[in-house]
């Protein structure tokens, strides 16, 4: 008799009452290919989306037949299984949802919609914003709920894809609470405004910012392109972006000059949106760069190619002589190598780490090295001046305290930057 009826669900034509009869009968299976068919009355796959069962509450929320109000009952399911499918089914329907038209069967999708939005099961807003993602149509109040996810993986596709996301949505996620790497999301939009640009650079969230100098489609305005290149100095990260920052203006590509690596100050010199005068800059500046690459050659040839100091500058730190007199004299005699080996003892940095960071002029990046080194923070001054050859304009003072102007957290940050130990 099962089979007789499994054969009536799956099947054949029914009356009304045979469509009652199956939807109660004791054999899930047989509820269950009922549930699946869409020639069913729209009032027994209601009657289904009730069923104890949850394979049988599945099959009717994929059901493309399934009634509005239904759909509507399944979306608060108990059970995420039922949800999930749903959720894909619902989301195909949105853009057929105009917020303008509130008929019954679309406000009850809109309705659908907003209720899943705010499900308590991760995936099942993650599968929600996956599919409306780039959909035009969908309602407003639908995307910013799922822009305003504190859940990367539900926020994030809308905000880097949606259309529907006005500049106006986006500047109040940028000034609110928001998921950790929302602003980075919105940064990779194939179209930011300059106002919404700003608000990211306002944010000073560094790894969104380097998405935003990244994405070549972003308005970003040229004061504000400046102050980036500016302050890039010591973001590593936005040098590469920077560079290749179509419609770089002059005085940014003036200033990166002094900071970019060999690689990156050459490609600069390449740019053929720079007038003649900004590249004469720049191929001095890559001039002097090339003669600072002699830093150990020149400081050997000053100290008569004296042998290798590392041996006994360690051997005075074993015997607790390594201290800060006996630096302050190396200085004074400008006898280099034994002030670069006692740096890279008393920091328990490798040497060629401690040079690179010397030849980088960075004045965080020199008060970072004296930091580590455990020396007071004058000499960190000293050693900018005398050892680094840096301008006395550019030079990082000591408080007037005698303590580092950084804090220990941005101290140990500057000297990540010049890579490992």
């Amino acid at each position: 008799m099962k089979d007789i009826d499994k054969k009536r669900a799956a099947n054949e034509k029914l009356t009304y009452e045979e469509m009652q009869e199956l939807a109660s009968h004791e054999d899930v299976s047989v509820r269950c290919l009922l549930a699946q068919r869409e020639d069913i009355r729209p009032e027994i796959l209601y009657y289904l989306a009730e069923d104890e069962e949850m394979e049988v509450r599945r099959h009717i929320a994929l059901n493309p037949a399934t009634p509005r109000q239904a759909d509507l009952l399944l979306a608060s399911d108990r059970d995420e299984g039922v949800r999930l499918p749903l959720t894909e089914k619902i989301a195909k329907l949105a853009p057929d949802v105009s917020e303008a038209e509130r008929d019954k069967i679309q406000a009850l999708t809109y309705e659908a919609l907003m209720v899943l939005s705010r499900d308590q099961a991760i995936k099942v807003r993650q599968i929600l914003s996956e599919t409306l993602k780039d959909v035009d149509g969908v309602p407003c109040d639908v995307i910013r709920q799922l822009a305003s996810d504190m859940e990367l993986v539900v926020s994030g596709p809308v905000l880097q894809f949606s259309p529907v996301l006005s500049d106006e949505d986006l500047l109040e996620i940028i000034s609110s609470t928001h998921a950790k790497g929302a602003l980075n999301a919105i940064s990779k939009r194939a179209h930011v405004s300059e106002s919404v640009s700003d608000a990211v650079i306002s944010t000073n969230e560094r790894s969104a910012i380097a998405d935003l100098l990244g994405n070549k489609s972003a308005q970003i305005r040229e004061e504000a392109l400046d102050l980036l290149a500016e302050r890039a100095h010591d973001i590593a990260e936005w040098h590469v972006p920077l560079v290749k920052r179509p419609q770089l203006s002059s005085n940014a590509a003036k200033r990166m000059a002094h900071y970019l690596a060999d690689n990156l100050l050459k490609s600069l010199e390449k740019r053929e949106d720079l007038d003649d005068a900004v590249i004469v800059s720049i191929k001095k500046e890559v001039k002097k760069r090339i003669e600072c690459d002699g830093l150990d050659a020149e400081i050997e040839e000053e100290e008569g190619g004296i042998s290798d100091p590392i041996d006994e500058v360690r051997q005075l730190d074993e015997e607790g002589k390594l201290d800060e007199e006996i630096l302050i004299d190396w200085i004074d005699e400008s006898q280099w190598q034994y002030v670069i080996a006692a740096l890279s003892v008393l920091s328990k940095m490798r040497r060629v780490k401690v040079k690179k960071i010397i030849s980088s002029q960075s004045a965080k990046g020199m008060m970072a090295l004296a930091w580590r080194a455990g020396i007071p923070a004058y000499l960190g001054e000293s050693l900018q001046f005398k050892l680094a050859k840096m301008p006395i304009g550019n030079i990082l003072k000591a408080t007037q305290k005698g303590e580092y102007p950084l804090t220990d957290e941005e101290l140990s940050w500057h000297l990540e930057l010049f890579g490992e130990d």
